[in-house]
């Protein structure tokens, strides 16, 4: 169920460029809020739900180590709230950690939605006429990291039904583990240099080359691209004069609530939240016609 990647690869990316560089260069609360919760909610509909909550524990802790952090580095602010070692702990430092958190958190999080969605396919679709060399490197790190991870997995479990690994004591850990990981980068390395030659053999990169798609540019794909300009410009004009302004230090600042600043956070709301509804729609449009047979 991904009815979101069914748009054209221009579209989808310049989709995620823009709802991540938002969210990578700015600490404003509102705008933050709404790209963590609109990624975490469209990962929850494109992971199994083990998982999402796996990954969702790991996320957590990122986030609390790194609010943690930064109060305990930074002292700046006006309004502190206890000492440690002789150093203030002021509010601000603790919001401002909490923003840091947040943005980075969130960004992780569009780039798992960015790996579910843009497969290899889309990417060398995008970039490799102009780039094919630079375009199928990425592509190849970008689906080896999961082959990697479920390699290892097959080949511990090969090794434990061949009795190599008794699990008893920290230097026998070590060495199974150092055996395993020995064995997936030269699986690892065996591959990428079969999948070299493979495309060297059928002319990747040639000048003159030609390639068929199953990507087509369709009316919806511009409507989508369309309304996605439209938001994002909508986001970029009004960070620039001032819809976005916030500042934590040396006081925290009051969240606007001007016209201008409210046409920001709903103009982000709906770049945040549009994949989600999508896919929700599908899901639910999908589970009517299910009821139906």
């Amino acid at each position: 169920m991904k009815a979101f990647g069914e748009f054209h690869p221009a579209a989808l990316m310049m989709y995620f460029v823009g709802v991540v560089l938002v969210a990578m260069f700015t600490l404003h609360p509102v705008l933050l809020a709404l790209a963590l919760t609109g990624g975490i909610c469209f990962c929850a509909l494109l992971e199994p739900a083990g998982r999402f909550v796996k990954d969702l524990g790991f996320y957590a802790g990122v986030f609390l180590l790194i609010a943690v952090t930064n109060p305990i580095f930074s002292h700046n602010g006006v309004t502190p709230l206890f000492f440690m070692n002789g150093n203030p702990v002021t509010l601000e430092a603790i919001l401002c950690g909490l923003a840091v958190a947040g943005m980075l958190v969130a960004v992780m999080y569009w780039f798992k939605c960015y790996n579910h969605i843009m497969t290899s396919e889309k990417f060398l679709y995008l970039f490799g006429r102009a780039v094919p060399k630079l375009a199928l490197v990425i592509s190849m790190a970008m689906r080896f990291l999961p082959r990697f991870h479920s390699q290892m997995k097959r080949v511990s479990a090969a090794q434990k039904a061949m009795g190599l690994y008794a699990g008893k004591g920290l230097t026998d850990r070590a060495r199974f583990g150092f055996r395993v990981l020995a064995a997936t980068v030269t699986w690892s390395l065996e591959n990428a240099v079969d999948t070299a030659d493979s495309m060297k053999a059928r002319g990747y990169g040639l000048p003159g080359r030609s390639s068929s798609s199953l990507f087509r540019f369709t009316g919806r794909d511009g409507g989508f691209l369309a309304v996605t300009g439209l938001l994002l410009a909508s986001v970029l004009i009004g960070l620039i004069l001032g819809g976005g302004a916030f500042a934590f230090y040396p006081r925290v600042s009051f969240v606007s609530t001007a016209p201008l600043s409210l046409t920001v956070y709903f103009s982000y709301g709906v770049l945040c939240f549009a994949p989600f509804i999508i896919e929700l729609e599908e899901s639910l449009r999908w589970k009517y016609l299910q009821s139906r047979i």
